[in-house]
């Protein structure tokens, strides 16, 4: 029986040839342009791929670029019976403000599930936290910033001196700030990049123990993928600012308007494959270029099925 990770390798390469397409326009101050490079590479890939794709999660909700639409069909077997029907939550150029300024952390990304088993988040905000495998049953949004402190700081068997928590650097996180320094934990800021964060959290490598605060709800679909595949924990609940983003969250998502979504929630399915490419350096190195038109990508792989995370460098043409 087919899966969504036996399309893995066409993912990779959606995801490889948008972030070379992005990295012409790297540190030249026009985002718009490398988005627009990204969306155009990352489309044209997937017109190749055999399968019966539909974007769930993608640019034109909020950034009204020209193609990969929320709803807009993927691939080339679009309606023919027996086709492999997939769901994509897409960034084709996340952090667009950090490639027009050659800054930490732009990345290609895309996560993909069988039909139906991606949330269709709403383009508002979501207030999250995430963590590793250990803190997976041990914290909670519910449980207010200073307890996720101290049961991180508990369950890691460290001080909270010790703890490292990073959020968004957003005036909307004063309070938050505020609560995590009061209780004496390591506050670690970021200009654009949840996604990045949250895998840094998650990864037991990784710099970080906690993401905290509030980010894009669309980006908190991808990571939430991503973090089933790690084992990490990810918690979301949607934040509204004002009563038309209420309205909109209501037609996308019905009375659960203050949920608190789990990884689970927001990725129902097992059968799920995670991917990003890195375009500037930061959670994963930049595109690198090797000289006479040559490049090298470097890539975060995740099968949720299997948990198998793969890094994979790929040397291609411009």
């Amino acid at each position: 029986m087919a899966r969504v990770a036996d399309l893995a390798d066409s993912f990779l390469l959606a995801c490889e040839r948008a972030a070379i397409a992005s990295d012409a326009w790297r540190g030249k101050g026009d985002g718009k342009a490398a988005d627009g490079a990204a969306v155009e590479a990352m489309r044209a890939t997937f017109d190749d791929v055999a399968f019966d794709g539909r974007v769930a999660i993608g640019e034109g909700e909020r950034d009204d670029a020209p193609m990969l639409w929320i709803g807009e069909p993927l691939g080339n077997m679009v309606g023919q019976a027996g086709a492999l029907k997939v769901d994509i939550a897409v960034d084709p150029l996340e952090c667009t403000n950090n490639c027009a300024t050659n800054s930490d952390n732009a990345i290609a990304v895309l996560a993909a599930a069988p039909r139906g088993d991606l949330l269709h988040a709403p383009d508002c905000y979501m207030d999250k936290i995430a963590g590793g495998v250990e803190l997976a049953g041990e914290i909670s949004l519910d449980g207010g910033v200073a307890w996720n402190l101290e049961q991180t700081a508990s369950v890691l068997d460290k001080p909270i001196s010790e703890v490292k928590v990073v959020a968004l650097d957003r005036e909307r996180h004063a309070e938050l700030f505020t609560e995590i320094r009061s209780a004496g934990a390591q506050l670690h800021l970021m200009g654009d990049g949840d996604i990045s964060a949250a895998i840094w959290a998650a990864e037991p490598t990784g710099p970080f123990d906690l993401l905290m605060g509030i980010g894009a709800a669309p980006e908190g679909v991808i990571t939430a993928t991503a973090l089933r595949g790690l084992g990490g924990v990810f918690e979301g609940r949607l934040k509204y600012r004002d009563e038309d983003d209420r309205k909109r969250a209501s037609n996308m998502v019905g009375d659960d308007l203050d949920r608190l979504w789990t990884a689970a929630d927001l990725c129902s399915s097992t059968d799920a494959i995670f991917v990003a490419t890195g375009v500037c350096p930061g959670y994963l190195p930049g595109v690198e270029d090797l000289g006479d038109g040559k490049v090298r990508t470097t890539s975060q792989v995740i099968d949720v099925a299997t948990r198998e995370v793969s890094r994979i460098e790929t040397i291609s043409s411009r």
